[in-house]
C-alpha cells in the first residue's frame, strides 16, 4: 500500500466494514421477524450479536497486538465475521433457534475488530504529523456507517427481502477483507507472552494511565446516554414529526451533523488539547438532549438533534487522538478493542434502561439521558489526568 493511497484505501475498508456491521443488526432483526413472524426472534438475534462484545474486545485485541502483520489477522477476523453472518441467515428457520443464537453469540465476539481493530492500525499507516487529520476522517466512517447502515438495511429489505439485506451486509464486510490484508506490518514481531498476562497488561494500560482511564470512563458513560436518545427518537417523531417512523430522521440528522463537524475538524483542527475537547463535547451533548426535551416544534427538535450530532463527531475524533497518544504501542489494539466493547455494552445498557422510562414518560427518559451526559462531564472533572512522559515525547515529535 503506497503512502499516497494509504489513507483513502484504509478509509474505504473501515467504512465498508463498519457500514456492514451497522447494517447487520437491523438486517438480522428484520430477518428474524420475517422468518418466524415474531419480534422476539428478531430482538433475540440482535441481542445475541451484540451481547458478547465486551468479552470479545480484549481477546481480539491480544490477537492483533501479538501479530507481526496485524492486518492479516484483522482480514481473517472480518472473513469469519462475514461467513458467520451468512450462516445465521441460511440456518434461521432450518435449525432450532437456540443453536442459531449460539452462533450469533460467537460472531458477536469478533464485533470489536470492526471498530477498534481498524483504528489501532493508523499509527503504522501514516507519519505522526498526519495522524490528527486522519483521526477526524476515521471518526467520520463511524458516523457515516451509523447513518447509512440502518437505512440501507431497511431499504434493501423493502425492495428485495430481508435475506438480501443480510447478504448486502455480508458483502460490505467482505469488501474490507483485502484492504485489511494489505495493512502494513510491524517493524519487528512483539515478544511472545502468556495470553492471560497480555489481557492483564491491557487492563493495566487503561487503568494505570489517568488520561486513558478518564477518557474511557467519560465516553462509556456518555454513550449510555446516546442509547437512551436513540430509543426516544420514535416517540419524539410521533409527538412532533407526525409519526414514529419519522423519528429515524432525527438519527439521520445527528449522523449528518457529526460528519459535517468532523469534515470541518479534518481541515481546521481545534487549538485545544483533545482532553478538553472531549469535555466540551459531552457538555454540548447534554445541552442538545435538553433541547430535545424542551423542543416545542419540529424545527427546534431538528436543531437540538444537530447539536447532539455536532458534539458526538468531534468527541469520537479526539477520543481516538488521546488513545493514539497514550496507548503503549504493543498494547494499542487491545486498548482500542477493549474500549470499543465497553462502549457497545454501555450503549445497550442505556437503551435497555430507556425503554421502561420512555413507557412511563418520554420527558423522564430524556431528562435521564441529559443527566447521564452531565455525569460523564463530572467523571471528566473527578478523574484528573497527568501528562505522561509518552504524551510529552509524542507532542515534541510532532512539532
Amino acid at each position: 500500500m503506497t503512502q499516497r493511497h494509504a489513507l483513502p484505501r484504509y478509509l474505504f475498508g473501515a467504512a465498508a466494514a463498519r457500514t456492514g456491521d451497522e447494517m447487520s443488526g437491523p438486517a438480522l432483526l428484520l430477518l428474524g421477524v420475517a422468518a418466524t413472524g415474531t419480534a422476539t426472534t428478531g430482538s433475540a438475534l440482535l441481542a445475541a450479536i451484540t451481547a458478547t462484545a465486551a468479552l470479545g474486545g480484549p481477546a481480539v485485541g491480544v490477537l492483533l497486538d501479538r501479530a507481526l502483520r496485524p492486518g492479516r489477522v484483522l482480514a481473517t477476523v472480518l472473513a469469519v465475521y462475514a461467513a458467520g453472518l451468512a450462516a445465521v441467515a441460511l440456518l434461521l428457520g432450518r435449525l432450532p433457534l437456540v443453536p442459531v443464537l449460539v452462533l450469533a453469540l460467537g460472531i458477536g465476539l469478533l464485533g470489536p475488530a470492526l471498530s477498534g481493530g481498524w483504528t489501532a492500525q493508523l499509527p503504522r499507516l501514516l507519519p505522526p504529523a498526519r495522524t490528527a487529520g486522519a483521526n477526524a476522517w476515521d471518526a467520520m466512517t463511524f458516523s457515516t456507517a451509523g447513518l447509512v447502515g440502518p437505512a440501507l438495511a431497511g431499504a434493501v429489505a423493502i425492495a428485495a427481502g430481508t435475506t438480501v439485506a443480510v447478504a448486502v451486509s455480508v458483502a460490505l464486510v467482505a469488501l474490507a477483507v483485502p484492504v485489511a490484508w494489505s495493512l502494513p506490518a510491524r517493524e519487528r514481531r512483539p515478544e511472545p507472552a502468556p495470553v492471560l498476562g497480555e489481557l492483564v497488561a491491557g487492563a493495566r494500560a487503561v487503568l494505570g494511565n489517568r488520561a486513558l482511564l478518564r477518557v474511557t470512563l467519560v465516553t462509556t458513560v456518555s454513550i449510555a446516554g446516546t442509547g437512551m436518545v436513540v430509543v426516544s427518537a420514535p416517540l419524539l417523531g410521533e409527538s412532533l414529526l407526525g409519526g414514529p417512523e419519522r423519528g429515524a430522521m432525527l438519527l439521520s440528522v445527528t449522523a449528518v451533523a457529526a460528519v459535517l463537524a468532523n469534515l470541518v475538524l479534518a481541515r481546521r483542527p481545534l487549538p485545544l488539547r483533545p482532553d478538553t475537547v472531549v469535555l466540551v463535547c459531552v457538555l454540548a451533548q447534554a445541552v442538545g438532549v435538553v433541547g430535545l426535551l424542551l423542543a416545542p416544534s419540529a424545527p427546534w427538535l431538528i436543531l437540538a438533534a444537530s447539536v447532539v450530532g455536532a458534539a458526538e463527531g468531534p468527541q469520537l475524533t479526539h477520543l481516538f487522538a488521546i488513545r493514539h497518544r497514550e496507548a503503549p504501542e504493543r498494547l494499542c489494539t487491545q486498548v482500542f478493542t477493549t474500549a470499543a466493547s465497553l462502549k457497545v455494552s454501555a450503549f445497550a445498557a442505556g437503551a435497555a434502561l430507556a425503554g421502561p422510562l420512555a413507557d412511563l414518560a418520554l420527558p423522564l427518559c430524556l431528562a435521564a439521558a441529559a443527566a447521564v451526559q452531565v455525569c460523564a462531564a463530572l467523571v471528566h472533572v473527578a478523574v484528573r489526568s497527568t501528562r505522561s512522559p509518552r504524551s510529552a515525547r509524542r507532542q515534541r515529535s510532532r512539532r
